[in-house]
């Protein structure tokens, strides 16, 4: 059985990339936000997304038409209770995403399967919320969903065969490879990257290097296509901020403290791009190594 009306719970970053990947892959897509504004913004990023793939030649202009048509935007939470997959994509934190959870019970058949886009938390626990911990599996889409080719896979305690090879049929169709973790805190990407992210925040912090050198240090002589600090500041530094306190909390483990001086930043509301200014200035043009 194939997913006809895919739901995408959360109009942030992460929701709005997932969005747009899962539509241009030929999906309807019911995207939820209790925030007008937030759905007004997402609809209008999209948009931009869409033209930039056209203009890059990625996309045709039917496609991007076809892609747009897919997907409808809604405050209705009870529109996603007709969805063959529901996709959560709030913020890393673990009450919020339970709550989801615990809402989508109450309005979808018991078909419907569930997905988490948590790049740390459990999905066994996440599962245990729900009535159908079979049909519940971690989807975790890289940043930004609609370029990034790949989806990183989570099998819970429960999840079946069955909900993992309608999975893996529905990402092969949006183009993307998928690759499986075991369930355990920050998953195989974010338990490599987010603690070389924090540690270049303590190389900054003791004087190191600066972040241009940093990065240019990692880009030129690690091979990396991105330095850590321009990677932290797309990724928003509050999200690299929550997957560092959830890995320390989970593994006990001093070597997942969160630096000091990457709490200052959240502190500040210097998240990165999404707020202008963060490791780097976004608001000012700049010249990138």
């Amino acid at each position: 059985m194939e997913f006809n009306i895919v739901g995408v719970v959360g109009a942030g970053q992460m929701g709005q990339g997932i969005a747009q990947a899962v539509a241009t892959g030929g999906f309807h897509v019911v995207l939820y936000d209790l925030d007008p504004h937030a759905l007004q913004d997402a609809q209008e990023q999209i948009t931009r997304g869409l033209n930039r793939a056209v203009k890059k030649g990625k996309l045709t202009e039917w496609v991007r038409e076809k892609t747009l048509k897919n997907i409808k935007t809604t405050s209705k939470f009870e529109d996603l209770g007709y969805c063959h997959l529901v996709i959560e994509a709030v913020p890393e934190k673990e009450e919020m995403k339970l709550e989801v959870f615990e809402s989508l019970e109450e309005i979808c058949p018991g078909s419907t399967i569930f997905a988490s886009n948590t790049s740390s938390l459990p999905i066994t626990r996440l599962a245990a919320c729900t009535d159908r911990p079979e049909q519940f599996i971690g989807l975790h889409f890289m940043n930004p969903a609609p370029v990034m080719e790949l989806v990183e896979v989570v099998r819970g305690w429960h999840t079946s065969d069955e909900t993992c090879d309608r999975i893996q049929q529905f990402i092969k169709k949006l183009g993307k490879t998928m690759i499986v973790s075991k369930d355990y805190p920050g998953f195989i990407v974010n338990r490599i990257l987010m603690p070389m992210i924090n540690e270049a925040v303590f190389a900054l912090s003791e004087g190191i290097g600066t972040p241009e050198d940093i990065d240019q240090a990692m880009k030129l002589g690690g091979g990396h296509p991105m330095g850590p600090f321009e990677l932290a500041d797309m990724i928003g530094l509050d999200v690299c901020l929550d997957v560092m306190e959830i890995m320390h909390s989970e593994f006990g483990e001093s070597k997942y403290r969160p630096a000091p001086l990457l709490r200052k930043y959240v502190e500040a509301d210097m998240l990165g791009r999404k707020t202008g200014k963060g490791f780097y200035r976004y608001d000012l043009p700049r010249e990138v190594k």
